[in-house]
């Protein structure tokens, strides 16, 4: 059995525009005390075609962390568009949220993000 395990994580704004931050908050169950912190990160692909494109939004330490149930809230800036090639800006990529300790990852947890214009004659007639 893990010392870490994840409980749950929450999605604070969703549906939102590309522009926005993501917010996230995470619930977390720790066993024993750490001697390290943990080190959460959100990655946003931005091509399905390579790595070259992914994103770290954020990351974050989080630490001491103390035995029982811990919550916090994660916020992360939304991507570079100039980072993206154009062809995938639109559509549905994915961000990655990952803890690690001590440089091993243990936790990664995926979303889909559909990107859309908020126009439904954009959607159909794209510029």
């Amino acid at each position: 059995m893990s010392v870490v395990s994840l409980l749950g994580v929450k999605v604070l704004n969703n549906p939102a525009k590309f522009t926005d931050k993501y917010e996230f908050e995470i619930t977390f169950e720790c066993l024993e005390a750490l001697e390290k912190d943990l080190e959460w990160k959100l990655t946003y692909v931005g091509s399905a075609t390579s790595d070259q494109y992914d994103q770290e939004l954020d990351s974050l330490l989080v630490g001491p962390v103390p035995v029982g149930v811990n919550k916090f809230l994660f916020e992360a800036d939304a991507p570079k568009t100039t980072r993206i090639p154009d062809a995938d800006v639109l559509g549905v990529t994915v961000i990655l949220l990952t803890c690690a300790y001590d440089g091993r990852e243990f936790v990664r947890v995926g979303y889909y993000v559909n990107n859309e214009y908020d126009s439904e004659e954009l959607n159909t007639d794209l510029p």
